[in-house]
Formats: structure tokens, sequence, C-alpha cells
């Protein structure tokens, strides 16, 4: 995510914010540190934070790649914890291991470290 929709992420957040301390209890914060509404620096904010919800509305569009979820990469046993998970011991059969799969598995396991 680049540097201006984090920004314009903040500042809706902000917006967010004091609108429910408006709905709250009748509390507008901007106004109160600004001077009021009516004054240019809070009118500066509230366009700032339209403008920034305006940049926020393609994110919830946008498709999150697969990059972006955390994973462990140092370790090639948990690289796809999150993406590629296996719920076949949980919800069936066990699987049933050859003699030579737990050969393989232990030559691969004991090499690493």
């Amino acid at each position: 995510m680049g540097i201006i929709y984090r920004l314009a992420l903040v500042l809706a957040i902000i917006g967010a914010i004091n609108w429910g301390l408006i709905g709250l209890f009748q509390f507008d914060l901007v106004a109160t540190l600004f001077g009021g509404q009516d004054t240019f620096l809070s009118r500066t904010v509230y366009t700032l934070v339209g403008i920034s919800g305006l940049l926020c509305i393609p994110l919830l569009f946008r498709a999150f790649e697969e990059d972006e979820v955390d994973t462990v990469t140092n370790d090639t046993r948990n690289s796809n914890a999150y993406t590629n998970m296996n719920y076949q011991t949980e919800f069936g059969e066990e699987t049933e291991f050859t003699e030579e799969d737990r050969k393989r598995a232990r030559e691969l396991y004991t090499d690493d470290k």
C-alpha cells in the first residue's frame, strides 16, 4: 500500500473518530481544536478527511496479494502457513504413511538441523 493510501486511511480514521464523537456526545473535536467549524483550519481538515475517504474507496475492491500475507520464509515447512491449510486430519480420516514416506521425511528434517 502506498504512502498516499496510508495517509488517506489515517485521515479517514480520524474523521470516523470525529463523527463518532459527534454522534455519541455531540462534541466536534476538530472544531474544538481549531476554533470552530467555520475557521479555515477546521474547513481544511474536513476537506482533507473527505478527500481521503474518496481515496479509500478503491481499498474496498482491492484484491490482497499472497505476498502481503506474513509467512515464515526461512522455514520451508511453514512457508504456506496461511495460504495452504490442510484440515484433512481435523475433519476426516488420517492419512496412512508408507515406510518410504517416513524415510523421506526423516531425511528432509534431519538434514536441516
